[in-house]
């Protein structure tokens, strides 16, 4: 497992509350159009990033990490496995605390990078999931 049951929890509860979400669309059908969804019922801000850099639940969204004009806390990642690992870089590379891979998200090498740049990662998880878990 890739992310202890005490990093979910820091992520979730204690990194901030501003999410960048690579891979977040304004498709209703996709899995982070959802999951931005539940992050912001529990108090999240959602920012997209995306090539289109689509308005998605009422916040801009941007074309890459590099490209947001503020702090971003924790960086959610939609994309596949064999793209994650750049933005995880780019996770570093803006200052982010934390790096989030969804489900079947795997990089086994950039977990490794991003915790050696001292952020807290999980990987093949689910935020949506693990936050109403959380009470």
């Amino acid at each position: 497992m890739y992310g202890s049951p005490e990093t979910i929890r820091r992520i979730l509860m204690e990194s901030g509350d501003t999410w960048a979400v690579v891979g977040l669309s304004s498709n209703q059908r996709r899995a982070a159009y959802r999951v931005a969804q539940v992050l912001q019922r529990f108090g999240k801000r959602v920012v997209p990033v995306h090539p289109k850099a689509e308005t998605v639940h009422g916040e801009q969204g941007y074309a890459s990490l590099a490209e947001i004009p503020f702090p971003v806390d924790v960086v959610d990642v939609f994309v596949n496995s064999e793209l994650a690992g750049a933005v995880a870089d780019e996770a570093v590379e803006i200052g982010a605390k934390a790096v989030w891979f969804q489900l079947d998200v795997v990089d086994v090498e950039a977990y490794a990078r991003a915790r050696e740049a001292g952020l807290d990662m999980v990987m093949d998880r689910c935020p949506a999931i693990e936050i109403p878990l959380l009470g």
